[in-house]
């Protein structure tokens, strides 16, 4: 019994023993959790299960420091800032303190392991003016990969004009990806995305613009146009080949034909090919080359009037051969404008050959204008005729008649001359007796002259093979 007694003591001195060490350990529990978070606590995922008030400041300070914010860009790039970057700093707001006066001590034993889960903002300040800094250093504002939006626009491939689709770029509108960054540091935020914020600069026109498609459609069939200009022994064209040099852009971007290119065709066309009161190549009756300068035959373009009847035509989509519009015009469109038919006449041996397509129809001594009086027939050019009269009264000229009447230069033209003499056909009658500048042909002879010839065919008139202009006039002209 005694024994048993010895034994229920030592127990039941155990049991106190244990119940003390309990009971101090919860009182220590209680003590401790006073300035302690439960083991196991978190605020807003950080562990801050043990920590004093102090303790969790620092880990939440180290927690902000080490703040990310990731910028997810165009191109599968991205920029990463740091709190250290923009100088975030914790913000004592009394939220910790407050969050511990909440906790109660005495039940620390039911929160044992497990703690507190507490949420919340937690108060910070950042620069942010440096936010500007921390933007000049990404990656995404730096020139290389800061590249402009660029519209649809129409482009010359070598053979057609296309469109050029919109090319994106990666520029961003700074001031909204700024305004963008501050709201995500502001709310907490671990990432942006700057292409589903809309961010990135936008083009303005796409490649099914209607402008664009219809200028397109507009420009091809300008470049669909042949047009040729044949002068037998040239030609001019414009076509696919060359028409690309002729279309440009305007200031606007837009695409359209240079009158003025056009225009340039025209003048070059015409340096080529115009004769009028140009030198010319002659060859005489007799087989000798001679050089004709000037007179009023030939041809010459009206460069404006062509110009714009070209341009019209390219802009209507009128493919074929065309002829330019003349002021002058010859007989012969090619180098040789004279042609086959003409008159020639040689003033000093007072002769006269007509011509028609080729073939000679008419040789004869003729009377040139009077030497003596300073009357001569001008010489060493090619004249058109100007008038073609059958027949002819000239009633400031006392009322003379004649029955072929074909001017050539001012009052000088051929006409038959009743009042001469078979025998005042010669080569020496034009030194002392000649016409008041006129050509003096027998009635028969000018009427042969008169069905071949017409209204600006041309008349060759040179004083003689080596010497192709003579004295010119010096007195005045008239019909005689």
């Amino acid at each position: 019994m005694k024994k048993l007694s010895k034994n229920l003591v030592s127990m039941i001195t155990l049991l106190v023993l244990l119940i003390l060490i309990l009971a101090a350990l919860y009182v220590f529990g209680i003590y401790h959790f006073k300035t302690h978070f439960y083991t196991g606590s978190t605020f807003d995922g950080l562990d801050i299960g043990e920590m004093t008030v102090d303790d969790a400041k620092y880990a939440i300070q180290n927690q902000i420091r080490h703040y990310k914010l990731t910028c997810y860009e165009r191109n599968n790039k991205t920029d990463v800032i740091t709190g250290d970057q923009i100088y975030m700093t914790y913000s004592d707001d009394g939220t910790i303190e407050k969050m511990l006066d909440q906790q109660n001590p005495n039940f620390w034993i039911f929160y044992l392991g497990r703690g507190i889960s507490y949420t919340g903002s937690v108060g910070y300040t950042y620069d942010k003016d440096s936010i500007d800094t921390v933007m000049e250093n990404m990656n995404c504002f730096q020139s290389q990969n800061d590249v402009a939006p660029t519209d649809a626009k129409i482009v010359d491939n070598g053979e057609d004009f296309t469109i050029e689709a919109a090319d994106e770029g990666s520029s961003l509108d700074r001031e909204k990806t700024k305004e963008a960054i501050v709201k995500a540091i502001e709310s907490g935020e671990t990432s942006v995305d700057f292409e589903k914020l809309g961010l990135y600069k936008t083009t303005t026109v796409s490649a099914d613009d209607p402008t664009l498609t219809d200028q397109i459609a507009s420009i091809n069939d300008i470049l669909n146009t042949s047009i040729t200009y044949n002068f037998v022994d040239k030609t001019f064209t414009l076509n696919n080949h060359n028409l690309h040099d002729y279309i440009v852009q305007a200031s606007d971007g837009s695409y359209q034909l240079s009158k003025s290119r056009i225009a340039q065709f025209v003048a070059n066309m015409a340096y080529e090919t115009d004769t009028y009161g140009l030198k010319r190549k002659f060859r005489t009756t007799s087989g000798a080359n001679i050089i004709l300068d000037g007179g009023d035959y030939g041809w010459c373009i009206n460069q404006n009037a062509t110009t714009l009847d070209l341009y019209n035509a390219i802009m209507n989509g009128e493919s074929g051969e065309r002829d330019p519009i003349y002021l002058y015009r010859a007989l012969d469109r090619s180098s040789n404008d004279i042609g086959g038919t003409y008159v020639e006449v040689c003033i000093e041996k007072q002769e006269l050959w007509c011509y028609q397509n080729g073939t000679l129809v008419l040789d004869t001594q003729v009377i040139t204008g009077n030497h003596a009086k300073g009357q001569d027939t001008p010489s060493g050019s090619v004249w058109a005729i100007d008038a073609h009269e059958h027949p002819a009264v000239f009633n400031e000229h006392n009322n003379l008649k004649v029955q072929y009447w074909m001017p050539f230069y001012d009052e000088c033209g051929m006409h038959d001359a009743a009042w001469r003499s078979e025998s005042e056909y010669n080569t020496q009658t034009w030194l002392t007796n000649g016409s008041n500048g006129c050509i003096n042909m027998r009635e028969a002879d000018v009427a042969k002259v008169f069905d071949v010839m017409n209204v600006g065919y041309p008349v060759v008139i040179y004083y003689s093979e080596s010497q192709v202009a003579g004295d010119q006039p010096t007195a005045e002209i008239t019909v005689g």
